[in-house]
């Protein structure tokens, strides 16, 4: 009855995050950017008490945090001169309070100061830059950007369902890195990857990559997809080896059955740049 009520637990939880990231995406840039600054700034929180930040330092790193997606934000919501300027000035006022975060070490008798500016600079370069460049993403095509989880969720799917089916064989499978995450396997994820091609081309026929170059839009999605199991598998990968060196098994308790924020974003994290990396080369050779 426990593994049961477990079960319909992260069932339902589960549901309800498809469901909140799905629609603040879909219905209007003012939900997507409500939704994920929230997400930012929690994403952030967790990793300072993970790493045993001061409060003051969290608070710095996650106001720091809200005001680079907001820098991003801005121009989803007006295509004008306005909000270009608006957006400059948010990029340099949060300059300003990363700049003062470091600065305050001069004057504050931490034990670690170098350790503190580590925290909050590794905070803001792989947690708050990467939900803050999911706006890029919206600005281009929402769909560009719901692509992204899609094809995480179908990849994690499929790697999961391979790398289980192979264990059971009479020599199991073989492991990528036991020592990170003793049940990921090779097979595991040679699977989700296909899986996850299989789902780009088919979101293509939809017409989701439409926005992506001049390049035949099939090929667009396989290789979109390809990316996205690759990239998100290595920050998959990269959170685990981080929960490890510190001794924890989730980073949070942010969604019953689920784990904390980072667990549930840690893909996204490494995806949405090497996307961006994606789009901007495919623009370039179809130019």
């Amino acid at each position: 009855m426990k593994k049961l009520n477990n079960f319909t637990q992260r069932t339902l939880s589960g549901a309800a995050y498809v469901a909140v990231v799905v629609a603040s995406i879909l219905t209007h840039p003012l939900a997507f950017g409500a939704v994920f600054v929230i997400v930012s700034m929690l994403a952030v929180r967790e990793f300072h008490r993970l790493m045993h930040s001061s409060p003051q330092l969290t608070a710095l790193s996650m106001v720091a945090a809200a005001w680079l997606f907001a820098a991003l934000w801005v121009p989803c919501m007006a295509e004008d001169e306005t909000a270009i300027g608006i957006s400059f000035c948010l990029m340099f006022v949060y300059g300003l309070i990363v700049v003062t975060g470091l600065l305050a070490e001069l004057w504050l008798k931490a034990e670690n100061p170098v350790q503190n500016w580590g925290n909050l600079l590794q905070s803001q370069f792989m947690i708050a830059l990467p939900f803050a460049l999911m706006s890029t993403l919206e600005y281009m095509d929402k769909y560009i950007l719901l692509a992204v989880f899609v094809l995480i969720w179908v990849n994690d799917s499929g790697a999961y369902c391979v790398g289980v089916l192979t264990a059971k064989r009479p020599n199991g499978n073989h492991k990528m890195f036991p020592r990170v995450s003793p049940k990921k396997s090779w097979e595991g994820l040679a699977g989700g990857i296909v899986l996850a091609m299989g789902a780009g081309a088919l979101l293509a026929c939809f017409g989701w990559f439409d926005n992506i170059g001049d390049i035949n839009p099939y090929l667009i999605g396989i290789l979109f997809a390809l990316v996205v199991s690759v990239a998100g598998t290595i920050g998959d990968l990269m959170e685990s080896l981080f929960k490890r060196t510190i001794g924890v098994k989730d980073s949070g308790n942010f969604l019953p059955g689920h784990g904390g924020v980072l667990d549930r974003f840690d893909s996204i994290l490494l995806a949405i740049p090497a996307v961006l990396v994606l789009i901007v080369t495919l623009a370039t050779f179809s130019a």
